[in-house]
């Protein structure tokens, strides 16, 4: 990074942390720490639901995923607008109508403190290791841009974020919010715009879109049912509306950002106005990603796109064996350069029978390519047993760190740490409101102390803080971390979505059935993560609906024998 990177990357962050803490200025108690005293417009509130969600995770990995593994991620999120417009009518009046701080409160209104206990616990525990996964990734750029211990990397980052978080609260998260989407969105249009300009002559976004599809990239759509593919039309469309639902529903860190809304109207059109944006701006994510796949296509990309591990194998005794594989690499890179300019060109001139001929040497060439990547992968895992196999997380940042030019780099890398604080601070913000409001109130003397209560949940926001950057030094080898944050939160999401509708839709059923299903539901969900090969996007709806269906068994079976209900009563 040159002077200019770093002008533009201290000046952004200070601006965020600065404007964080004048905003906290003014915090009296939990009702301004927490919900902003109900105060936030539509517009804002819409942008931080964006924000809390697009980690740098999302703009770290995401491209990295698309280069990969095509467009079809982007099914995911296809069942989103519908959650939007479901919540909007479910859960939103009931929210506003309750003048809640958390989600879990109306669990406790509709069933007892116990069913809150077992709520608030299934979200501490995954969003507090989530916040581990968007600390880190942003910790992983610097490490790997500055050569710094990845340890002291995630004390940094989780720092920023614990300082303006702890001491502004929501309305230092809502309102910089707001200005981290305009440099994220900034940096992600100035890497897409440079990279097609880096494009070779006569090579621009048509063509792009016509090679990525001709090499299988633009693989949006999959019809085909399969509970084992992650990534089909109906897993986004019906396990992606249940993830969502529980998500935007369920999830403190989502219902926090809306419960600030000023009226039912503004926190009904926040959650709208993410419903139709996010889609787009996630393809948008995505195409970068393959935009950079066919940039490296006319530029013979790394073996492994791990630099610090590169460097390091070359340094040892199978330094030799990996140039060798390199030099292999090389050369077949080049022989495919020739073939996807052919492709290029036989499609400008629509010469089918010369397409098919080009696609075809080009798809051979790829596919040993994948081979020899594989080679490289295996000698450098018996090299380093302890390394991480899986180079997505790196792409988008090998190709902005040599190949965008000054200014340029520090933008995109303010982008991304922009990213990660905004999720990170809403998260800690939301793990705060859940301690003190769920847990520390209900058992705290001091019931109506607004400054105690205000420190307290300084003191919880910080905490959690430390928790989570211990957690993401511990979580280096997940693999794509854009997967591996949906899937922690999908161990859960089904369970906690099952109990919410329960509540809202099974008027008869009532604590001990729910809690015992619940219990059952989470077992079900965790037995199909070890043991099966459905995809992650099943798990929200296998809970969910093992809670609507066994709560109301089980209290018939509770109501035919009131000993078993006492005995459940006592344990």
């Amino acid at each position: 990074m040159q002077l200019l990177d770093w002008i533009v990357l201290i000046a952004s962050l200070i601006f965020i942390v600065g404007y964080g803490l004048w905003k906290g200025r003014r915090n009296r108690d939990i009702q301004d720490y927490l919900v902003a005293n109900r105060s936030m417009k539509w517009f804002t509130i819409g942008l931080s639901i964006m924000a809390t969600q697009a980690s740098a995770i999302t703009f770290l990995s995401g491209p990295g995923q698309a280069y990969t593994d095509g467009m079809r991620f982007l099914q995911f999120y296809f069942g989103l607008p519908i959650a939007m417009v479901i919540l909007s009518i479910i859960a939103v009046p009931v929210y506003h109508r309750l003048k809640v701080l958390t989600a879990y409160e109306f669990i406790e209104n509709r069933f007892d403190l116990k069913m809150r206990a077992l709520t608030s616990f299934l979200f501490l525990i995954q969003r507090g290791l989530a916040a581990g996964l968007t600390i880190f990734a942003p910790a992983l750029i610097l490490s790997a841009i500055l050569g710094w211990d990845i340890i002291w990397t995630n004390m940094l980052v989780g720092g920023l974020v614990i300082i303006y978080t702890a001491y502004g609260g929501t309305p230092a998260v809502n309102t910089t919010h707001l200005y981290q989407m305009g440099i994220i969105f900034l940096g992600m249009f100035a890497a897409f715009f440079t990279a097609l300009w880096f494009l070779p002559d006569g090579i621009g976004l048509l063509d792009v879109t016509q090679l990525a599809g001709k090499m299988n990239k633009l693989n949006t759509l999959d019809f085909h049912f399969d509970l084992n593919n992650r990534y089909n039309i109906w897993a986004g469309i019906i396990g992606g509306c249940f993830l969502h639902l529980s998500y935007f529903g369920t999830d403190q860190s989502q219902v926090q950002r809306y419960l600030t809304g000023k009226s039912e109207a503004h926190s009904k059109l926040g959650l709208l106005f993410n419903g139709l944006v996010k889609v787009p701006m996630q393809f948008f994510i995505l195409f970068c990603g393959i935009v950079v796949f066919v940039f490296y296509q006319f530029i013979t990309p790394p073996l492994f796109f791990n630099a610090a591990e590169t460097e390091q194998i070359r340094q040892s005794s199978a330094g030799n064996e990996y140039r060798q594989i390199e030099v292999r690499f090389n050369r077949v890179a080049e022989d495919k350069k020739k073939h996807v300019l052919e492709l290029a060109q036989a499609i400008r001139e629509e010469d089918h029978v010369a397409q098919s001929v080009a696609q075809i040497q080009v798809l051979e060439k790829q596919a040993s390519l994948q081979n020899l990547k594989q080679e490289g992968v295996a000698l450098l895992r018996k090299n380093n047993p302890q390394i991480d196999p899986n180079d997505t997380n790196y792409i988008f940042l090998y190709f902005v760190v040599h190949v965008l030019p000054a200014g340029v780099i520090g933008l995109v890398i303010a982008c991304i740490l922009a990213a990660s604080m905004s999720s990170t601070s809403a998260e800690l913000n939301a793990l705060a409101s859940t301690t003190v409001v769920d847990i520390y109130k209900r058992f705290s003397r001091n019931k109506n102390n607004a400054r105690h209560d205000l420190r307290i949940s300084r003191l919880a926001t910080t905490l959690w803080g430390v928790y989570a950057i211990f957690t993401a030094i511990f979580v280096s080898r997940l693999g794509s971390l854009i997967e591996a944050v949906n899937i922690l939160g999908s161990l859960f999401y089904g369970t906690m979505l099952g109990i919410f509708l329960a509540a809202f839709y099974l008027k008869r059923v009532r604590s001990n059935a729910v809690f015992t299903s619940a219990i059952v539901a989470e077992l079900a969900v965790l037995t199909c993560f070890q043991f099966t090969g459905i995809s992650f996007l099943w798990y929200n709806v296998i809970g969910c609906l093992v809670v609507l269906s066994l709560s109301p068994l089980l209290e018939i079976f509770l109501k035919k024998n009131p000993s078993k209900r006492q005995r459940i009563l006592r344990s």
